[in-house]
């Protein structure tokens, strides 16, 4: 296909919008841990910054959707987790090397099932495209032979090199930026046609900075959101954690921790639309 994947460097919108540590290794510790984590196992997780998922807020914790989430899943299993930005891109390879225990933060489980000792779904979340307000894009029919933005190593990234939906035409060029913080400010300068990521992210970006973007109303995929293990990873800990996000949903938990980013968090907990 004519598609290109070119990771951005892009100097005239190299400007991050994420405070802090950016892609450098950086800890943060939850600031929602329970009275007695002292008692607790510390587990580190690999994430990056990913709001309303993952952010560092004014003093430096970690908050956000999956850390709450995660903070209390773990808790219930014995562990403290540990919240470390990573590079992306190398996420695998800091796995496999034990550098990290897992990883997390608006991660795909649909399409990666065989990849990783999963512990999910225990959100659904929909990877859909945007444009700018005024784009004559309306339908996904009309990015045929337009320039897209997407995170490197992400699903939006993966369906539209491999035109995994039949329903996405050709595009003419495919741009893989390391920081996703860079995608809306490269659509709204006009140097994309259109962004392809998850939807809430897009949504938080329009709420935290002012800006409008339009979301096409097709989804390019709806996926589950869960936690990674190494697939040599024996010690059982993902077991115990899906166990932890099955009663977290019984018992009104999970609502209770969507209900404070979305005013109806029903869509997000139908992970049973995406369950492997």
């Amino acid at each position: 296909m004519g598609s290109k994947k070119l990771f951005a460097l892009i100097a005239l919108i190299a400007v991050s919008v994420i405070s802090g540590c950016a892609l450098a290794a950086c800890v943060l510790s939850s600031s929602s841990e329970p009275s007695d984590s002292a008692e607790l196992k510390t587990l580190v997780i690999g994430t990056d910054p990913y709001p309303p998922f993952v952010s560092d807020d004014a003093e430096g914790n970690a908050s956000g959707i999956d850390v709450d989430i995660l903070t209390e899943a773990f808790s219930r299993i014995g562990y403290k987790p540990e919240f470390k930005y990573i590079a992306w891109e190398k996420k695998n390879e800091m796995l496999s090397s034990g550098e990290l225990d897992c990883i997390a933060g608006c991660f795909s489980m649909t399409g990666r099932e065989a990849d990783y000792r999963w512990a999910g779904p225990y959100m659904k979340s929909r990877q859909v495209v945007a444009v700018d307000p005024s784009s004559p894009i309306t339908t996904f029919a009309d990015l045929e032979g337009k320039t897209i933005a997407v995170q490197s190593t992400t699903k939006p990234e993966g369906i539209l090199l491999n035109r995994t939906n039949p329903e996405v035409p050709e595009v003419a060029s495919v741009l893989s930026f390391s920081d996703r913080s860079y995608l809306v400010p490269a659509l709204l300068k006009g140097y994309v046609d259109a962004i392809a990521a998850h939807e809430a992210s897009i949504l938080q970006y329009e709420q935290d900075y002012g800006v409008d973007v339009r979301i096409l109303n097709d989804s390019l995929l709806d996926v589950g959101l869960g936690c990674a293990f190494d697939l040599h990873d024996d010690r059982g800990i993902d077991v115990a954690l899906a166990g932890a996000f099955r009663d977290m949903i019984d018992d009104g938990t999970m609502r209770t921790i969507l209900s404070k980013y979305f005013e109806d968090p029903s869509p997000y907990l139908r992970v049973g639309d995406v369950r492997g």
